[in-house]
């Protein structure tokens, strides 16, 4: 069995907001194997952790341009949030983003190629690590050409987003940007939805059966057949599908319809959508964190 270390502790910790101890004894019940011991305390603490598990740890911005039917939105990061707020730092991401709507690169190593202002782009990023002295990446981008139109929306410079949509209503797209920065669905449609993503949320109802059953055996009450256990697993993915998936979230302007509905009353159609969160899977040192756990770990036993 894997040895359990204060650092591992410290890391499911900084992404569930979990008690230490509860995620000590999910990562040893996990056998040390982060992911299931994710799971494990999405059974036990509900969707606390899961919401928790998506909060972002790296900095940096993320920056859109649009000229006509093309446009693209990428992501620059740094390593402190000062420097995200930097106005040379920010015309770096802002170049980046035009240079992609203009000369369609391949992969980001593409980009970094591209001329800007006499140097290339990464010529211009070496020189602003150099003059600010902090590292800085272009980790990502997404260039949308379309013969319908595109709406972005950018909330703050930490979420950002593309839509592609047909439609005579340009607000429309707009809306539907700010719906998506603020209700972050993974896909267009349940259809769409990654069954990765599915059958994980399966594992989880699940586990979750399970755990209630054996609560309620103990407690001396009957057990639920296997028919209603299956309806109750099946009702669990078909709520997250219809939670993750645009089409069928409630618009947040008003939740009495959905966004299909929505669009279908404005004639307006969407193709497409791209949403960035600034440093969305990038996890930062957790150095310091750790020893405090260690220490705390260190006085639980003592105590």
């Amino acid at each position: 069995m894997a040895a359990i270390t204060a650092a591992m502790v410290g890391e499911l910790r900084a992404k569930t907001d979990a008690p230490m101890m509860e995620c000590k004894k999910a990562l040893t019940e996990a056998e040390g194997d982060m992911a299931r011991a994710e799971e494990i305390l999405r059974v036990k603490l509900g969707g606390k952790a899961s919401k928790a598990s998506a909060r972002i740890t790296a900095e940096g911005v993320v920056a859109t341009f649009i000229a006509g039917g093309v446009g693209a939105l990428v992501e620059v990061n740094s390593e402190t949030d000062f420097v995200a707020k930097n106005d040379d730092f920010l015309a770096l991401a802002n170049n980046a983003a035009r240079l992609v709507v203009e000369h369609n690169p391949a992969d980001v190593a593409a980009l970094l190629a591209l001329p800007l202002d006499g140097k290339t782009l990464d010529e211009v990023r070496a020189a602003l690590i150099g003059k600010i002295g902090e590292n800085m990446s272009i980790r990502r981008f997404q260039r949308f050409e379309t013969t319908g139109k595109l709406a972005s929306y950018l909330h703050g410079s930490r979420i950002g987003v593309i839509v592609d949509f047909e439609g005579a209503d340009e607000q429309v797209g707009k809306d539907v940007a700010m719906h998506i920065a603020a209700m972050k669905p993974v896909s267009l449609s349940s259809e769409q939805v990654p069954a990765e993503l599915i059958e994980k949320e399966r594992s989880v109802a699940k586990l979750k059966a399970e755990e209630d059953a054996a609560k309620a055996a103990a407690e001396g009450k009957p057990a639920q057949s296997p028919e209603i256990l299956a309806k109750r697993l099946e009702g669990s993915v078909q709520k997250f599908l219809k939670e993750v998936s645009l089409l069928n979230q409630a618009f947040v302007k008003n939740d009495k319809q959905s966004i299909e509905q929505m669009l279908k009353e404005k004639a307006t159609t969407v193709k497409a959508f791209t949403m960035y969160v600034v440093g969305e899977g990038i996890e930062k040192k957790v150095d310091d964190f750790a020893a405090e756990v260690a220490a705390q770990m260190a006085a639980s036993k003592g105590a």
